[in-house]
Parts: C-alpha cells; sequence; structure tokens
C-alpha cells in the first residue's frame, strides 16, 4: 500500500505539463482545493431556514446555536417534507443534521477551543502553501470541503498565515445529512465574483427513500480580468460499497455536466474548473460515461471537451487518499479543452502548465499502521494534530507577463 503514496514525491507533476520554458516571463495564478477534514466549530448547532426572509430569493437558511432556537420564529408543526429551498419558501424551520453533537466539548471527541484553534492554524499552513513554491502566494482561489458553516470560514482566512491575502468567501448551507458544507474563498485583489449559486444533487437509498448530500458549488467571475466558472464538487461516498452507491455519483456527475455544459454554450471562451472530492477515480464510469471527462489531450473533442489533468497521477499509481486500505485518486480537477496547451507557452490568457498533489513530507503519516497515508487530524475520537486524510490538489496557470 504504501508505496503508492511514496511515488507522491517523484510523480506529482501532470506528464502533460512537464518542461517549463526557459528566459520566458510569466504571469502565474493557482486555483487549488483541500479537503479539511471535518473542519467544525465547537458550538452545537442546527439550520434555520426562514422562506419569509426573501420572496425573491430561495429560503434564507444558517448555522444557529440550538441554545438560540428558542428564540427564534419557528412554525408550530415539524417539517416533514422534502427538504430544497424551493419547499421551504414561506416557511420557517428547523433542521437538525446528524454531526450536530460530534465536534463538541461534551463529545468523545473533547472538541475544545485548543484543537479548533489547531485545526484553523493547520488548514491556514496548507493553504498558504498551495502552489507557492510555483506563484509565490497563496492560491488564488480556493475551495474547501467537510467546512460545517460559514462562521469557520471566517475564523479560517483570519488565521495570520493567510490573513494577508484578504480572501473573499463564496457559501451557501446544504442539507447534507451531517451538516457539511462546500465553499470558496478568494482573494479579492485576484478575482471578481459575477454570480454564484448551489446545485442540488437529488440521490436515493436503497430503500428509495431520499437521501441528502452536498450540493455542487457554482462560482463564475473574472479571474485577473479573464472569464471563468468554477464547480466544487463533494459527490456521495461509497458508503454500503462502490457498486452499490456508484448510482449516487453518476447523479452527482450528471448535475455537473449539465453546468458546465450551459456555462460553455452562453460563452465557449469561459475557462472551466470542476475540482473536488468526487469520491470516484478518473476511470470510474461517473467520469468516462456520464461527466466523459477524457484523460489524453488528443480525444478532446466537441463531444468530450473536458480534460482530467489527474488522469496521468493515476495512471501512474499516485493516490490522494487510501479509501478501505486501497489507494485512490478522489480529489481531482477538470478543465475545459480551451485550458489545455500543447506547446505549454506562455500565451496572452491563462492556460494550464501544471497540475499537482501537494503532499510535502509533513502532510504524510510517518509511521504505524498508517504509514505513508496522509496525515489525517483524527483516529477514531482522538486528535492526532494532523491535517486531512486528503493530499491538496491544484492546478498552475500561466500566461505571458503584462
Amino acid at each position: 500500500m504504501n508505496k503508492y503514496f511514496g511515488l507522491i514525491a517523484l510523480l506529482v507533476g501532470s506528464l502533460f505539463f512537464a518542461q517549463q520554458q526557459k528566459g520566458q516571463l510569466r504571469k502565474v495564478a493557482v486555483v487549488g482545493f483541500l479537503n479539511v477534514e471535518n473542519l467544525w466549530d465547537t458550538i452545537p448547532s442546527a439550520d434555520y431556514i426562514d422562506g419569509t426572509k426573501d420572496k425573491s430569493n430561495p429560503a434564507f437558511h444558517r448555522s444557529v446555536p440550538i441554545d438560540s432556537i428558542k428564540y427564534l420564529k419557528v412554525d408550530p408543526e415539524p417539517y416533514k417534507g422534502v427538504w430544497n429551498d424551493s419547499n421551504l419558501k414561506g416557511k420557517r424551520v428547523i433542521r437538525y443534521q446528524g454531526g450536530n453533537e460530534e465536534f463538541t466539548p461534551k463529545s468523545p471527541k473533547n472538541y475544545n477551543t485548543k484543537v479548533y484553534k489547531t485545526k484553523l492554524a493547520n488548514e491556514a499552513k496548507v493553504i498558504s502553501e498551495i502552489g507557492a513554491k510555483y506563484s509565490g502566494s497563496a492560491p488564488a482561489i480556493v475551495g474547501l470541503l467537510e467546512i460545517e458553516n460559514r462562521q469557520v470560514v471566517q475564523d479560517l482566512i483570519k488565521e495570520p498565515a493567510i490573513a494577508k491575502y484578504d480572501y473573499g468567501i463564496i457559501h451557501y448551507n446544504s442539507y447534507d445529512y451531517r451538516g457539511i458544507d462546500p465553499a470558496f474563498i478568494y482573494q479579492k485583489r485576484r478575482f471578481t465574483p459575477s454570480n454564484s449559486l448551489k446545485k442540488e444533487v437529488v440521490i436515493f437509498g436503497e430503500d428509495g427513500k431520499r437521501e441528502y448530500t452536498r450540493d455542487i458549488l457554482v462560482l463564475t467571475g473574472l479571474l485577473d480580468n479573464e472569464k471563468v466558472a468554477l464547480f466544487l464538487n463533494h459527490w456521495p461516498s461509497r458508503r454500503g460499497g462502490e457498486a452499490i452507491s456508484l448510482p449516487k455519483r453518476n447523479a452527482a456527475a450528471a448535475v455537473l455536466k449539465q453546468q458546465m455544459d450551459s456555462v460553455r454554450a452562453l460563452d465557449p471562451k469561459t475557462k472551466i474548473f470542476a475540482m473536488g472530492d468526487f469520491n470516484d477515480d478518473p476511470v470510474s464510469s461517473s467520469f468516462k460515461n456520464v461527466l466523459k471527462a477524457v484523460g489524453n489531450p488528443k480525444d478532446l473533442s466537441e463531444q468530450t471537451p473536458y480534460l482530467n489533468l489527474m488522469y496521468p497521477l493515476y495512471k501512474n499509481g499516485v493516490a490522494s487518499l487510501a479509501y478501505q486500505d486501497a489507494p485512490n485518486l478522489f480529489d481531482q480537477i477538470i478543465v475545459s479543452g480551451n485550458m489545455y496547451n500543447p506547446n505549454n507557452e506562455a500565451r496572452k490568457e491563462y492556460s494550464v502548465y501544471k497540475a499537482e498533489l501537494y503532499a510535502p513530507p509533513y502532510l504524510i503519516t510517518k509511521e504505524g499502521s498508517y504509514k505513508g497515508y496522509p496525515f489525517r487530524s483524527w483516529a477514531g475520537d482522538k486528535f492526532t494534530g494532523g491535517y486531512s486524510d486528503h493530499f491538496p490538489a491544484f492546478v498552475v496557470l500561466q500566461r505571458a507577463a503584462e
């Protein structure tokens, strides 16, 4: 098992983008993401949905401390319908998720302020270093997975390691059964948002009952004055087995493809990035048959316009995590074909220079049965002082200097 992770030090670079142009002045931007492995605050909370707040928008939805619920206006009868923004317009309800007590001081994890602050500092350190050897800076845009609410992101961007980059936040509460969400942070001097939204992924269990998972977070705007669209994903897990759970990820892939295709139809020049923890490998049917993301630039076409930058890493045995003691590359970045640059020259507009996993020694477990795995934060209920059970992924963009 460990040999797969040992390869990361040698094979972190995508084979598409191997050689740097010597003597060529470039402007560089880094876009990446990381699964922060349960970044929760210490306060037991629930979601408050006030569908009467603004009738022109989806239901007002935010995380609130459980102790404050008694002060809120809520409907007299508990809500028993389908949880989505459309159905909840005009209603005031509370949604309790499965994880609201797990990361608190009174839980078996003893998740206290000291542990929370360590988690924040750890994740900020990693963010500050992603792609820095290419850009000399923290990433222009970062996707975050497994965050509890907007407050933890606000606390994160105030950490000394990244506070100077003045990150803005894009976040929406989801109806995920555990209460975790995706979020984007972006350097305000580099990226200007134009629109953002969340897209629901509708899935069902074997019993036919509705299950609730993370939304796909969609963000459009200008990266250094170039039009981009970003899609942050945390697809349904393999809980219950890969084959049984595959239809759920196929459903997420279909939503993602529809959204990406819509952006391309409106403006084919928009540069598209889909990233996240997909809980599938680059060769899984969700990518091959539904999203139709190709691994070889030669296979790009009007029918297959998306390129999976992590495919070469996967073919060379590189993994971003271990799931059930097997190596997987679930953390991936897919781009639109207009980002591919066969000659790797610094053009007038951004193109992909390199895609990597970020796996410095301190993010790798040094000993024990998990030697070589990502240095995760939790071993059962014990806080290890680690960072995440996934390695971050990022893409380096380049264009000719202005």
